[in-house]
């Protein structure tokens, strides 16, 4: 079972992490909305077309509603903004900002009603985090050169605040009790309102699909059958199987992944202050999730004792 654990670990890691990259790569000549409805619509379908017939009951009509507020928070408005500002961001830098969510994640659980109020240690995290967030975008002494798009980051700010957001409200939300089929179902949903955004925001206009290159078509092939489907499926695995504060890990990881596969394959930068963001805010995010823990574990002793 540890041998089986930790494989399903690292390919987390290196699939999720390896993402961000191919996003890349499948926008180069994919619009970014495009390419992220076609990769969630298949992968909507191909779950929901495996979990039914294995026992899965569908979505109800509340549940479906909730979905497709759930994918199109995730979905559109994060992975979709993630995709759309990596035409002028490095994968790297749009990894490390995404890592960041449980920052925002904070945030969004502050500002909900009855919502939970960050402890002194959590502040202090936030407040560090978002140090290394302005030292890795700001124009600065310390900008090493690399001046980033302020659409792009403003996108990817916007990306992580959505999907923190949405984790929160799904939470609460009437999904399905099964993890897979709710994948599916907000992939699906998600993946509709992707398509719809690609053609409000006039991607089509003078597109045509002659004018993909291969490399953009295995990317997106990539991103549906690992990114999608191995990816989410090992995940729901180890959620089950292994231990939680584990299975968190990938969140800290991820960005690393994505930080030295883009300088590896991309030429992307590899900057001193690329690597001290990179320390910065991974660091504030493990001090917030064990703040957490911490809190979690002292509420717990306190219930046991009543």
């Amino acid at each position: 079972m540890k041998t089986r654990i930790w494989i399903a670990l690292l390919a987390v890691y290196l699939v999720w992490g390896s993402t961000y990259l191919v996003i890349r790569f499948a926008v180069e000549t994919l619009p970014p909305f495009l390419s992220a409805g076609l990769r969630f619509l298949v992968s909507g379908l191909l779950l929901l077309a495996w979990r039914y017939p294995a026992g899965d009951a569908l979505p109800t009509l509340s549940q479906w509603r909730s979905a497709a507020i759930v994918g199109t928070l995730l979905l559109l408005g994060g992975n979709g903004l993630v995709c759309w500002a990596e035409q002028t961001v490095p994968s790297g830098v749009a990894a490390l900002m995404i890592g960041a969510v449980p920052m925002f994640l904070v945030l969004a659980d502050t500002l909900r009603p009855n919502g939970v109020k960050p402890t002194g240690r959590v502040l202090a995290g936030l407040a560090v985090g978002f140090c290394g967030i302005y030292l890795l975008v700001s124009p600065s002494e310390f900008s090493d050169g690399l001046l980033l798009n302020v659409f792009g980051v403003a996108a990817l700010l916007l990306a992580g605040m959505l999907w923190a957001i949405g984790s929160v409200y799904s939470k609460t939300a009437d999904l399905p009790k099964s993890a897979l089929m709710t994948t599916g179902a907000e992939m699906l949903a998600g993946g509709l309102s992707l398509m719809l955004a690609s053609g409000l925001s006039d991607e089509w206009t003078g597109f045509s699909f002659a004018q993909v290159s291969t490399h953009s078509w295995l990317a997106l092939a990539y991103l549906i059958a690992f990114g999608s489907m191995v990816g989410f499926a090992c995940y729901i695995w180890l959620l089950q199987n292994a231990p939680i504060p584990l299975v968190a890990t990938y969140a800290y990881v991820n960005p690393l992944v994505a930080v030295f596969l883009g300088n590896w394959f991309a030429q992307e930068p590899l900057t001193p202050r690329i690597l001290a963001a990179s320390a910065i805010i991974i660091g504030a995010v493990v001090f917030i999730n064990s703040a957490h823990r911490s809190r979690d574990q002292r509420t717990a002793a306190l219930a046991a004792s009543e």
